[in-house]
């Protein structure tokens, strides 16, 4: 039977990868046919298309980094499974996180042939119109894990 630390460590290469701007390393986290959605609503599917988008915005821009943490992982099946986490970014530079960026990330992982794959990864704003108060309770939750 599968673990939850085998998701969240896949997630975690993923937030590795993008933290280290290595477009390729975290397009490899992807089934062939996975797909990635970003914070913009980009949406790229397959491992090379991933990479394609990816890429050229690591070599253009200085990329801000990830702080996450996972709030739960799920098994659907004995192979698939959904992990749920809240991320935050810290811009190139600083030392605290923006909270105009936070984020709810889902991701779905698939194990064929005793591999994790994530087959959908996806970046969704935490913006919390009009409540204030819950993207300072994210913010806060995240500080925490830059001490």
């Amino acid at each position: 039977m599968a673990e939850p630390n085998e998701i969240k460590e896949l997630y975690q290469q993923l937030l590795d990868a993008w933290n280290n701007r290595n477009a390729r390393g975290f397009a490899e986290q992807f089934t062939e046919d996975g797909e990635s959605i970003g914070f913009d609503g980009s949406q790229s599917i397959g491992m090379e298309e991933i990479f394609s988008h990816l890429n050229p915005i690591f070599e253009q821009h200085p990329t801000a980094k990830f702080v996450s943490k996972v709030k739960s992982v799920r098994f659907l099946s004995p192979d698939t499974a959904l992990l749920r986490a809240i991320a935050g970014m810290v811009p190139p530079g600083k030392s605290d996180i923006n909270p105009n960026v936070n984020t709810h990330h889902t991701l779905v992982a698939v194990n064929t042939d005793g591999k994790w794959r994530i087959q959908l990864f996806q970046n969704t704003p935490a913006q919390f119109h009009g409540r204030p108060e819950l993207v300072e309770k994210m913010t806060e939750e995240l500080r925490q894990l830059l001490k």
